[in-house]
């Protein structure tokens, strides 16, 4: 099955949708979900991500109201929601609540925004692991920005979006997802720092190439455990390192001569951990080199690095995921793949020429369904600009 919508009929019936609601002519915001090509579990070590805007996105239309009133329909849902802004607390739907933290974190930077109406929808897979509640918290800061007049710089919006899904929603993620929603650029991965912010565009102007996404159905059950214990790992990892070299705050800033020194005859569990976050993050500035040379298949062999190293070190793939990737290894036509997000479920990302494309799905569909139960979805995925007005 392979998924795909066309954006402007999405977008229209949901213009259509607002205007039946409330009978007024909306601001439209397109909000995209990101991939992450390589650079997985680095962001909460201070390293290095190479995420990039996708061509699948969150459509929001809204308009002001005359109160204080906010009434949010949820267009894939066919649910709506009533609040205040005076007094923004989280609701017992839940999906509500991207977009009510958004709200609350623009009252605590001190900005006063009046009641509006909202219907949001997308095309963004849910549980796939490309961070459908990013571009809607990012389609909600930038839609209130320009609806308010509020004058918020792209990386204030990226910020409180964030912090709206770690203490309103109580997800503990990372900045990589809404800075990639918001930041995105069309033909670029963008190379951000998650230390410091500073980011760069790389090109990957890739022409006849194709981001594959294949979803193992697979839903991510042990993920959010496993992912404490690993970030856990890595900070006993640097306690140890810190011992003997106090500048070491994070694995950003250890060596792999550090882990053999002072981890591997401590902790072998925890050496591997640190290893394979210190190995991704030297990966990572070696396949940005890879992309300014324009060497696609240098930075493809290091996808199914990276995957190795998320399977055998960090040990947060699953028999789906490493079955898919195996699959795909060695096929023509086929640049990369590995795991991508949390692990424990969701999708591989796999580079993959135009060209075979179809028989890839066509050969990979009826294995994986009798190799594992279950079925594969599909998603063809380009890279695209970030949060913008339609």
């Amino acid at each position: 099955m392979i998924a795909t919508q066309s954006h402007t009929s999405l977008s229209s019936r949901i213009i259509e949708k607002f205007k039946a609601t409330f009978n007024t002519d909306p601001v439209v915001v397109r909000s995209p979900g990101r991939v992450n090509l390589i650079g997985e579990h680095t962001d909460y070590n201070n390293g290095f991500v190479l995420p990039a805007a996708i061509n699948k996105a969150i459509y929001m239309a809204i308009s002001r109201r005359d109160d204080q009133l906010i009434h949010l329909v949820s267009f894939d849902l066919d649910l709506s929601y009533m609040g205040d802004t005076r007094e923004v607390k989280p609701s017992t739907q839940h999906w509500p609540d991207y977009v009510l933290g958004v709200v609350q974190q623009i009252q605590a930077l001190g900005h006063k925004i009046g009641g509006f109406n909202c219907v949001f929808g997308g095309d963004i897979p849910l549980g796939a692991g490309m961070s459908s509640s990013a571009a809607l918290e990012c389609a909600t800061a930038f839609s209130l920005n320009e609806l308010f007049g509020l004058k918020m710089d792209p990386l204030t919006m990226v910020k409180l979006s964030q912090k709206a899904e770690n203490e309103f929603v109580g997800v503990k993620c990372g900045i990589m997802d809404q800075f990639a929603s918001m930041f995105g650029r069309k033909n670029n991965v963008i190379r951000l720092d998650c230390q410091s912010l500073a980011y760069e565009y790389e090109p990957f102007n890739t022409d006849g190439i194709h981001i594959v996404l294949l979803d193992t159905n697979v839903k991510h059950s042990l993920a959010s455990s496993e992912y404490n214990t690993r970030r856990q790992q890595c900070e006993a990892g640097v306690a140890l390192i810190k011992k003997h070299n106090p500048a070491v705050n994070s694995l950003r800033d250890a060596t792999l001569e550090m882990l053999d020194k002072y981890v591997a005859p401590h902790d072998e569990l925890v050496y591997r951990r640190c290893q394979y976050v210190v190995e991704e993050n030297l990966r990572l500035l070696a396949a940005t080199a890879d992309l300014r040379n324009g060497d696609i298949t240098a930075f493809g062999q290091k996808m199914f690095a990276t995957h190795e190293g998320l399977s055998r070190k960090y040990e947060v793939s699953c028999p789906e995921l490493d079955y898919l990737v195996e699959q795909v290894k060695g096929r023509p036509g086929v640049i990369g793949a590995r795991m991508m997000g949390g692990g424990f479920g969701g999708c591989t990302i796999n580079l993959v020429q135009e060209a075979v494309i179809d028989q890839l799905v066509a050969d990979i569909t009826p294995a994986y369904a009798k190799a594992m139960d279950k079925e594969l979805k599909v998603y063809i995925g380009q890279i695209e600009n970030g949060t913008s007005l339609i």
